[in-house]
Formats: C-alpha cells, sequence, structure tokens
C-alpha cells in the first residue's frame, strides 16, 4: 500500500500516528509487540516524535521488544552504529525495559554477532512461521533496505535469518536481517523521501524486477501488510500513484 504525503515533515507525523495506532491494537490481543527498528537519518524525526506527547503517553512501552534491522560493525559510542542513534531520538526518552531491547552486538565478530542475533530471533519466534509484529525500514537512493546492498552476498541468503559481510565500499562489516525473516512479519513498512530517492522508488515499486540492482524488491511480506510512506518528492516519477 502506497501512501503519499506532503513532506518529509507530514510523512513522519502521518506515520507517527500509524504505527501508534498499530501498537495499540495489536496489544489488544497479545501482550507483547515485536518492533524492528532501522537507523540512518531519515527515521529521527519519527522517533523524536513518539518519545512526545501525544504518542508517549499512548504507547505502552513496557510492552515493546526492540530489534534492529541491520547494523554497522562499529563501536556503539561511534556516530555510526544505528542502535545509539535510536537510543539518543528514542529510547532513552521512554520507560522501556532495557531487558526488552535487542542491540546487535559489535564487540564481537560480525559473524558471531549475526549467529547470536539469529539465535535470539529463533527464540523468539520459535515456530518460524510468523515474525515481528512491524518492521521499519529505509531505503537509500541506491535502493538497498538495511543492509542488502546492490550486489552484496546478504540479498541471496535465503536458508539463514540473519548473516554478515565486508561491505567494500565502506570499508566495515555489516550485519543485518535476511529478506526471508522481515518477509514472515505482520507488517513491513518503508519510510523514503526526498528527490534523491525518487528513481529508486520508481525502479522498486514499477520496473522490472531485479534484486540485484534494487534490492529493496526482496522486501513482499508472505501474509503480512507492505506500506510505503513516502513525499511527493520521492514519488515524483511514479505512474502509479495510489
Amino acid at each position: 500500500m502506497l501512501h503519499i504525503f506532503k513532506d518529509a515533515n507530514e510523512v513522519s507525523h502521518q506515520l507517527a500516528e500509524f504505527i501508534t495506532s498499530q501498537i495499540e491494537a495489536t496489544l489488544q490481543t497479545q501482550d507483547r509487540f515485536t518492533w524492528v527498528l532501522t537507523g540512518g537519518n531519515s527515521p529521527k524525526q519519527l522517533y523524536e516524535l513518539l518519545a512526545q506527547s501525544p504518542y508517549r503517553e499512548r504507547i505502552q512501552w513496557n510492552k515493546l521488544h526492540f530489534f534492529w534491522g541491520d547494523e554497522r560493525a562499529v563501536p556503539f559510542d561511534d556516530s555510526r552504529n544505528n542502535a545509539r542513534m535510536t537510543f539518543e531520538a528514542l529510547l532513552n526518552h521512554v520507560p522501556v525495559n532495557k531487558e526488552q531491547i535487542h542491540i546487535m552486538q559489535t564487540d564481537i565478530s560480525a559473524e558471531a554477532s549475526a549467529e547470536a542475533y539469529a539465535k535470539l530471533l529463533h527464540d523468539y519466534f520459535p515456530s518460524g512461521n510468523t515474525t515481528f509484529d512491524l518492521v521499519l525500514n529505509g531505503m537509500g537512493d541506491d535502493a538497498h533496505t538495511l543492509s542488502l546492498f546492490p550486489g552484496s552476498p546478504a540479498i541471496a541468503v535465503n536458508d539463514k535469518w540473519t548473516t554478515s559481510f565486508w561491505l567494500e565500499a565502506q570499508q566495515m562489516y555489516r550485519i543485518t536481517l535476511t529478506a526471508p525473516v522481515v518477509n514472515l512479519a505482520k507488517h513491513v513498512v518503508f519510510l523514503t523521501f526526498g528527490a534523491n530517492k525518487a528513481n529508486a522508488l520508481k525502479q522498486v515499486l514499477e520496473g522490472d524486477r531485479n534484486v540485484e540492482l534494487y534490492p529493496s524488491q526482496l522486501i513482499q511480506p508472505l501474509s503480512g501488510e507492505l506500506h510505503w510512506f513516502v513525499d511527493e518528492a520521492a514519488a515524483a516519477q511514479l505512474t502509479k500513484k495510489q
């Protein structure tokens, strides 16, 4: 489902309401809500909104369990660390249970971190039939999502829920969820805005399938819902806007 709003500010406000409503509805029928967070710059305003009224009061933070979609293998105190940004913008400002926050470890090898995270996820979702209540994804202007970069080995991983690899372009290891575990989620939401994303969004939503070039095409929930929250600038090249 495609949701187009005027600008990044409106996208963030509308998505804050959407996520809060999903949490409220889900917690009426179950006692926990599992949420995969994303890093980068795009979600910062969203996180800051959720940490403020009225969302801060509406959300039952003690019932939320947090995970990450991917991580740069740099120390937590490094400004590039995805978890650090999320703590600074959101988690340090709301009453969450620390034992329900599951960062990807970066004080061990990337391979060991990916394996430990996979074990954690299989413990949380032992049936393997469904996983998270919500996965929040971003998309780069190269159409990558998570750490599924064009041409990267992570794209082809179908038999594991996590993986790690060396990303030459950034001279660092990356740790990431894979498409199969995300596609078992109940709701997947992409947050995408800016004119620099317009071509990637066009190719992902309306172009021929080519996951090597446009990895975001890999994200297609098997039985859950897929939502794109975008602004008019990002949607400028789309021919179908509903």
